[in-house]
């Protein structure tokens, strides 16, 4: 077994017909990128009723048809914020969180210590969020993921993980490992999959590569270390 083998984020995707929500951050091949990607799928007619947009940098999930909402607490979010230098990627309102510690001098992991797995019952999906930190014309990044102990949901496991960047690599996390009732968490350190100099490219890869009934939207961040200007892809199956 190859521990440092760079996996093609196509091979882990392809026939998985539910990963869940899912988190990449990492750095272009050539290094002149940061990238941060993340994508949600859905399951149920309420999680599948629903699109990203983004405004003023920041990426929320809202209603495609809000009067089909059934249960907005776990799914309606900013997903996407960014607090000075850092930028802020998770999978639900845990976001929030990690931006108003930052605002009141305190940290990513210390913001996620206040926060457990999702009360979604027999599932308790974790709650995946990660943070890109620039500095100094490069940047490093932190990926955290809090889910159940046990079957029973009786305590959360905490998992942080933080990462120079390096040229062509990338951290991949998700919720859960597959489909399944209840649906099984995801096991072990993130994923290493490699990234690509082109956003399109990337985009279109990961896009293609999820489960085409069960996904439902993607928003892709490069970020320039040089001039720090912002290039993105918003892909939405709604529109």
């Amino acid at each position: 077994m190859d521990i440092y083998k760079i996996n093609d984020i196509t091979e882990l995707l392809r026939g998985n017909t539910y990963p869940g929500r899912g988190i990449i951050l990492g750095k272009t091949p050539d290094g002149k990128h940061a990238c941060a990607a993340y994508f949600i799928m859905g399951r149920s007619e309420n999680s599948r009723n629903r699109v990203f947009t983004e405004r003023n940098g920041e990426v929320f999930t809202e209603p495609f048809d809000v009067s089909k909402v059934q249960d907005p607490s776990l799914i309606i979010y900013a997903a996407i914020r960014r607090y000075e230098n850092k930028l802020i990627v998770t999978n639900g309102n845990q976001t929030d969180t990690v931006y108003d510690a930052l605002k009141a001098g305190s940290c990513f992991c210390k913001a996620l210590k206040t926060r457990t797995f999702e009360p979604d019952a027999p599932n308790f999906t974790p709650r995946i969020s990660g943070m890109l930190v620039f500095e100094n014309g490069d940047f490093f990044y932190k990926m955290n993921i809090l889910k159940s102990i046990d079957a029973e949901g009786s305590d959360c496991a905490r998992y942080d993980f933080s990462y120079p960047s390096k040229a062509g690599l990338g951290h991949f996390l998700h919720t859960y490992v597959c489909d399944g009732n209840p649906i099984p968490t995801f096991q072990g350190e993130p994923e290493r999959v490699a990234t690509d100099n082109d956003i399109d490219v990337f985009a279109n890869k990961v896009w293609n590569a999820l489960d085409e009934n069960n996904r439902i939207s993607l928003y892709v961040r490069y970020v320039d270390l040089e001039s720090g200007k912002e290039e993105n892809r918003l892909i939405n199956k709604n529109h």
